[in-house]
């Protein structure tokens, strides 16, 4: 018995030949696709690792009918929950929505220059998975991403996004990349919001940047944090606000930043709004209620992205 990843097995009653349960192949335990496979079960959608018995036996993906396909995907792709790959990968009906992971196993194969077809080729599984891999949330097996780590040069850590607490930007630079300003009104769309930013201060200790949760409201940064503390130094001063998104599977990303006085908001009926329109609390929590906002004189912004797009 041979499989490859994305294949069903198929387990029958041997008395009368009924199918009494079916589940996809989702992670090989040896290169030449033999027994045990890692199974995601139809009925449950839990995983478990099998050994077949005499009673059971392989359906090829290659060989399936559309319907027995859908048949082998996770539940949430048989109910609609999100569209499934057609042969050799093609789209079809939503468009693609890929989790971290097949963001990183897209990103790398195409660092390798490899189709979907040889990447699936070499690490063992059906282009069909792969495909499904790369275009929705997934959740493969440690096997498949051993075999695709194996495939495309990289490592199951890498994958995984397990250097997610190293510094962005350690993986390599796009090959035509494209670097180009924004503008202001591009800058605030990004901006958005809300989110964490950082701002960078003047203190008796010489200059420091830290981040901060920051608010959009009315053109205006706010941020809240406490009397005492580095970010506080701001009031007073001009000061530049700082917002970025590095895409390290992607190689690509966007910065802005804001410029502009800062000043601690005090009016009592100021300070209700900004709390009436915070969508969180600080994430260092305690007591941070003094509000500090930077309202902006200049604002600009660069995006990298590749030279394709």
């Amino acid at each position: 018995m041979r499989a490859q990843l994305g294949d069903q097995l198929v387990v029958e009653s041997p008395a009368t030949g009924v199918t009494r349960r079916d589940g996809e192949i989702v992670g090989l335990h040896h290169t030449d696709g033999t027994p045990p496979y890692d199974v995601r079960w139809s009925d449950t959608d839990e995983v478990t690792l099998v050994f077949p018995g005499p009673d059971a036996h392989i359906r090829h993906i290659e060989h399936r009918s559309a319907s027995a396909h859908e048949s082998s995907l996770p539940r949430t792709e048989r109910t609609g929950g999100h569209r499934s790959a057609g042969v050799g990968g093609a789209p079809s009906g939503r468009p693609p929505n890929p989790g971290d992971i097949g963001r990183r196993v897209a990103a790398e194969r195409s660092r390798q220059g490899l189709t979907r077809e040889e990447a699936a080729r070499r690490a063992g599984m059906a282009p069909e998975y792969l495909a499904y891999l790369e275009e929705q949330p997934a959740d493969p097996t440690t096997a498949s991403l051993i075999s695709l780590a194996d495939a495309l040069g990289t490592s199951l850590v890498a994958l995984r996004g397990g250097d997610v607490d190293l510094p962005p930007g350690r993986g390599e630079a796009l090959l035509h990349p494209r670097l180009r300003d924004l503008d202001p009104d591009e800058c605030r769309a990004l901006l958005s919001t809300h989110g964490v930013g950082r701002v960078a201060v003047s203190t008796p200790d010489g200059p420091a940047v830290v981040p901060v949760n920051y608010e959009v409201v009315d053109d205006v940064v706010a941020f809240r944090t406490a009397p005492d503390s580095v970010p506080a130094a701001a009031v007073g001063s001009e000061v530049p606000f700082e917002v970025d998104h590095v895409d390290e599977a992607m190689s690509q990303g966007w910065s802005v930043l804001v410029v502009g006085p800062a000043r601690e908001i005090t009016e009592p009926d100021e300070v209700r709004r900004l709390v009436d329109h915070a969508y969180t609390t600080p994430w260092p929590g305690g007591e941070r209620e003094m509000w500090v906002a930077i309202r902006p004189t200049r604002i600009t912004g660069r995006r990298i992205t590749s030279a394709e797009q």
